[in-house]
């Protein structure tokens, strides 16, 4: 389980960080700077920040349930892993505008959690 938590964490140092800024270079001056102004972003980037806080909202609750797992010794393993895969498929499909699979792949992490809190009871 502890693998599958820093697996996570890596995608919330990519996903928050890494790629933002991978598609914001052109404003480097304001990455390097106080970022006191307002600038203009492509709308990928918009779609990006929106995963970056869908996934802030949910990190916390998956790192509570997996952790208490560990504490536990109960297995989640499988749903934990399949909670990352759809994070990462959620992140792919919002950044690519694939709506329905985005909602898809976001229903399908809420209920990997949810299972993940069932196992727990």
């Amino acid at each position: 389980m502890s693998d599958i938590i820093l697996c996570a964490l890596a995608l919330t140092l990519f996903q928050i960080w890494l790629l933002p800024m991978a598609v914001n270079l052109k404003n480097s001056d304001y990455l390097l700077g106080n970022r006191d102004e307002e600038i203009e972003t492509s709308v990928t980037y918009k779609r990006i920040a929106r995963a970056a806080a869908n996934l802030q909202e949910t990190l916390p609750i998956f790192l509570t349930l997996a952790l208490l797992s560990m504490i536990m010794d109960i297995d989640n393993t499988q749903a934990a892993s399949a909670w990352l895969a759809l994070r990462v498929i959620h992140l792919g499909c919002y950044t690519f505008g694939l709506a329905k699979l985005r909602s898809l792949s976001w229903v399908g992490s809420l209920i990997a959690m949810v299972y993940m809190a069932m196992q727990l009871i």
